[in-house]
């Protein structure tokens, strides 16, 4: 079993910066990669960006490209997702999720956080 946990959420005007982290505990040693995802209201849930544990590479939707960075710090097992630039349209619940399982070119991940509200003011 794998438990993350999500913080660093918020309100920010359009324009500004958030920093999200993920702390994961239990079998970390079993995480293929992580990822965060996103759900705005009304929406349905969409890919944000995945690092990959062993190796560091990273991968964006194309909505988020150049304006967010996702990274990690493995002796602390936690993913941070560093949002510059905000826009409206990026309110959402945000989710970190974890995957054991080897399927996440496939966007299937096996372990999900609480999520954490992102909003952004125009």
């Amino acid at each position: 079993q794998v438990q993350l946990v999500e913080s660093g959420g918020g309100l920010v005007q359009a324009g500004g910066s958030l920093r999200l982290s993920c702390a994961a505990s239990g079998r970390t040693f079993s995480l293929y990669a992580m990822g965060w995802f996103r759900q705005a209201p009304g929406k349905e849930r969409e890919f944000v960006a995945a690092i990959v544990w062993s190796g560091g590479s990273t991968y964006y939707a194309d909505s988020v490209k150049g304006r967010f960075t996702i990274s990690r710090d493995n002796a602390k097992n936690t993913v941070y997702l560093q949002m510059n630039s905000l826009k409206p349209e990026d309110t959402a619940v945000y989710y970190c999720a974890a995957d054991s399982r080897g399927l996440w070119r496939l966007r299937q991940y096996d372990y999900w956080g609480q999520g954490t509200q992102v909003t952004v003011s125009s």
